[in-house]
């Protein structure tokens, strides 16, 4: 029996293949893998970092750079930090496209003395947590246990050990999930989740979700692109637009339309956690967040995706890996695109 192929694909704005290229459509592309395939990919808007087998390589516009002695990335506009044997380190992004790693770091931490190699995955390290841009390192407080660190644009979500949930930074899209829309400057427990044991979370730029042990989904924030898939106003304005313009309607016809849409329960921010309510067959088992857009892997379908460029503000299956019989292992989002990891027959 042939043993499967995982390869990577990606939907959206795909920056290692973007030269030259600026109509590429939604997708979904395949990551050029080479023979040691790709194991982990880190996006950021401009540029990507992928682990082959020969190491790290960061990708940009054609241009392919190997990171040599590296073995986690954490890319950002701004900088790179790397982590490895040696310790983490910080450059500016523009640095690392030129390939100039090899002069002194913005940022460095070396490992500590006696310390077992860390098991954590970036942006945790021991005693805190990284970000890929000044500060760089912030320490977390001495009782919180965090199993899994995620980032958004303004925010931070932490696991803990017994899958509750803290949350702290900037909470003016109800990225915290507290109720309200005040920033919280130190880790504060997601009370409306706590007795919800948690397996999974994920930051967006201004939304967050997690994923229950029991497979549920939850999601909280901003809803401006339907990123929540709850009902989003600007979404419901531009099919009414679309609409109009399809039949012939004049932009005034549409206005005069709009107090229509306006009676709809839309939500533009939630600021409490909200089950989302996914048929009931469905359970899912990993969540990525990009800056405006969500991405759920679920255990009996395996697919996430779409083949068109329209905004959703509803779960939607991703029909062209059906309809190609793969099987979906892992999902990384990026900040305009979706990643995804297939078992190919």
């Amino acid at each position: 029996m042939a043993v499967p192929r995982r390869s990577w694909l990606v939907f959206g704005f795909s920056p290692e293949e973007a030269a030259g290229e600026p109509e590429l459509g939604p997708g979904p592309r395949r990551l050029e893998s080479g023979l040691e395939g790709i194991r982990r990919v880190w996006p950021a808007w401009s540029y990507v970092v992928v682990e082959t087998g020969a190491g790290l390589e960061l990708r940009s516009a054609g241009l392919r750079r190997a990171l040599l002695g590296w073995t986690e990335a954490l890319p950002s506009e701004t900088h790179l930090v790397l982590r490895g044997p040696a310790g983490a380190r910080a450059w500016p992004r523009a640095a690392a496209l030129r390939g100039e790693l090899g002069a002194a770091p913005t940022w460095s931490r070396d490992p500590l003395p006696g310390s077992p190699e860390p098991r954590d995955p970036l942006p945790l390290l021991p005693g805190g947590f990284v970000t890929p841009r000044p500060p760089f390192f912030s320490a977390l407080p001495s009782g919180l246990r965090a199993r899994r660190l995620v980032l958004g644009c303004e925010h931070v979500l932490v696991l803990g050990a017994v899958g509750e949930i803290f949350t702290w930074g900037g909470g003016r899209h109800g990225q915290l999930g507290h109720g309200t829309l005040e920033s919280e400057p130190q880790p504060r427990l997601l009370e409306a989740l706590a007795g919800v044991a948690m397996q999974a979370v994920a930051a967006g730029g201004w939304h967050s979700a997690s994923v229950s042990e029991a497979g549920d989904l939850y999601v909280w924030g901003w809803n401006e692109s339907g990123q929540l898939a709850l009902p989003s106003k600007a979404l419901a304005e531009e099919q009414a637009q679309d609409d109009a313009a399809g039949t012939g309607d004049t932009e005034e016809t549409a206005r005069q339309e709009q107090p229509a849409a306006e009676d709809a329960a839309f939500i533009s921010i939630q600021a409490f956690p909200a089950l989302l309510d996914l048929p009931q067959e469905l359970e899912v088992s990993a969540i990525s967040c990009g800056s405006r857009h969500t991405a759920a892997l679920t255990r009996k379908y395996g697919q996430l995706g779409h083949e068109d460029k329209a905004s959703s503000d509803q779960p939607r299956r991703v029909e062209a890996l059906v309809a190609a019989g793969l099987r979906v292992e892992e999902v990384t989002c990026g900040p305009w695109a979706t990643y995804v990891c297939v078992l190919e027959p």
